[in-house]
């Protein structure tokens, strides 16, 4: 149950004003369409996930037990620091023609820019903390889900609302607390 709740909550707040839910908010204002758009968050985040968790396990069987406490804690903090840096699309793109559809081009780009991004790394680090992959990634996936659908279904207007330097410091502060933990053996890997 910890990685899951552990997984959802760093997630859902390292996502808020995160470049994938500033995304959101484009493909929902341009297309209107919050269903497939919702199921297109959803699919892509499961797979880019599920391919980010597999490679943190990687990293766990690989490394040995001191050596991945030492990367995954600094990893956290490392992913704290990156989370106070606010993300911003550029105003000039526009969503690529719904020429798959809006469930395809909200698949394909969720996908594209999830790759690299804090989020993906933070999946890797706690797919490679816990050792039920499937539990991280629901809880990762969840996380996204908790913060994008809203961007979706409020668009612009819950954009504005929120106050995206307090939500980004709860985020970093998550990541410390994680990475410190981590660092003096509470919660260690395995």
């Amino acid at each position: 149950m910890e990685a899951f709740l552990v997984s959802t909550g760093v997630v859902a707040l390292a996502e808020i004003g995160d470049k994938t839910q500033l995304l959101a908010l484009v493909l929902a204002a341009r297309y209107r369409k919050p269903i497939p758009i919702i199921l297109g968050i959803l699919v892509a985040t499961l797979a880019n996930h599920a391919f980010a968790g597999a490679v943190g396990v990687w990293f766990a069987a690989a490394l040995g037990p001191d050596a991945l406490r030492w990367i995954l804690g600094l990893s956290f903090l490392a992913m704290a620091v990156w989370t106070l840096v606010p993300d911003a699309v550029d105003a000039d793109a526009e969503p690529a023609a719904p020429r798959f559809g809006v469930f395809g081009t909200t698949l394909v780009a969720f996908f594209l820019l999830e790759m690299g991004d804090k989020t993906q790394l933070a999946t890797v680090a706690l797919a490679a903390k816990y050792p039920t992959l499937a539990v991280v990634v629901l809880g990762t996936t969840l996380g996204m889900m908790l913060a994008n659908v809203p961007a979706v279904l409020l668009g612009e207007v819950a954009a504005r609302r929120w106050p995206m330097h307090l939500v980004r410091a709860v985020a970093a502060a998550s990541f410390i607390a994680l990475g410190v933990a981590v660092l003096l053996g509470f919660g260690a890997p395995g």
